[in-house]
């Protein structure tokens, strides 16, 4: 459908309003500039902030910081049937063994690295598979987008964990498994957040000025819809690493991430602990507390991220 054409004083005064918008960012700093202007004046960015960057340190560097190798057993001749040595009980073992004799320092440092991977893989997969729909239904509208949309809305009417857990016992007990369920599971969220944006920004005063110069729909929606939209997707994106970390243990604790039982992952450490509760209840305490401080760290760094990028807020 042919855009209409609007008389050339209303279409330059259209132009010229967007200009001063586009000369007033400039002069700012530019939008992304502002964003981190605004990050570093709020204490909960820099508290979600150091909280992920320890995070990612301790991933990265588990080879280094561990002192035992991932399924290693040192500490296995400790091991009574009624007594597993705890936090501080042995010099070599700061905070003590696991049932099997494994050191639970270097189980929660290699089971970062798997949090870690578990958590952008699947991440990445839902947001480029979300994407992908988001753009194609923003994009072409009418029937396309119904179908879409409603292809999504039967997916979200499942929770987004029994769901997950439907695709990884499909899939099989494989930590790939559980990245594609997890990942499959997010896509509707990324879908509909990216449609609704774009339809927001497509009634925006630039793309009419855009329509006006002549140019398709495709260059519109490419290079100045798409760009504009993907903010809040960006930010979804990094709550939902949050979540995926969660979801990962919660597979894993239920047995579907696969993998022996001595592999350091946080929620299979939290399924074998269930039957040591009553002499090692440090073993459900600590890998725990790992899921949640990580969990909380992705939380308040997304959610000050969405702050800093809201229009609303940064009006003020």
């Amino acid at each position: 459908m042919t855009s209409p054409i609007l008389p050339p004083a209303q279409g330059a005064g259209l132009i010229d309003t967007v200009a001063v918008a586009q000369e007033g960012l400039k002069s700012s700093g530019g939008f992304w500039q502002d964003v981190f202007r605004r990050l570093r004046r709020n204490p909960t960015a820099w508290i979600g902030a150091a909280i992920v960057l320890l995070f990612l340190l301790v991933a990265a560097l588990a080879p280094i910081l561990a002192p035992y190798p991932e399924t290693a057993l040192p500490g296995a001749k400790y091991i009574t049937p009624t007594h597993i040595p705890g936090p501080g009980e042995l010099p070599e073992f700061p905070l003590g063994l696991d049932r099997f004799g494994g050191d639970v320092l270097s189980k929660l440092i290699w089971g970062a690295q798997a949090s870690l991977m578990v958590g952008i893989i699947s991440t990445a997969l839902g947001l480029v598979g979300g994407m992908i729909l988001g753009l194609v239904a923003g994009t072409f509208g009418g029937w396309v987008d119904t179908l879409i949309m409603r292809i999504v809305d039967i997916i979200l009417s499942v929770p987004n964990l029994l769901l997950a857990v439907s695709i990884a016992a499909i899939l099989g007990q494989t930590p790939y498994a559980v990245m594609i369920a997890i990942g499959a599971s997010q896509v509707p969220i990324f879908a509909r957040l990216l449609r609704a944006s774009m339809l927001q920004q497509r009634s925006s005063d630039y793309v009419l000025s855009a329509q006006t110069l002549g140019l398709g729909r495709g260059s519109i929606t490419m290079s100045h819809v798409l760009p504009n939209a993907i903010g809040p997707v960006i930010v979804q994106g990094t709550l939902t690493l949050a979540t995926a970390v969660i979801d990962a243990a919660a597979l894993s604790f239920l047995g579907l991430g696969g993998g022996r039982p001595e592999t350091a992952e946080w929620g299979r450490m939290l399924t074998y602990a269930q039957a040591e509760l009553a002499i090692a209840p440090w073993l459900a305490f600590l890998p725990g507390i790992c899921i949640a401080v990580t969990a909380l760290g992705f939380t308040l760094f997304g959610e000050a991220l969405r702050e800093a990028m809201d229009p609303r807020t940064r009006a003020r």
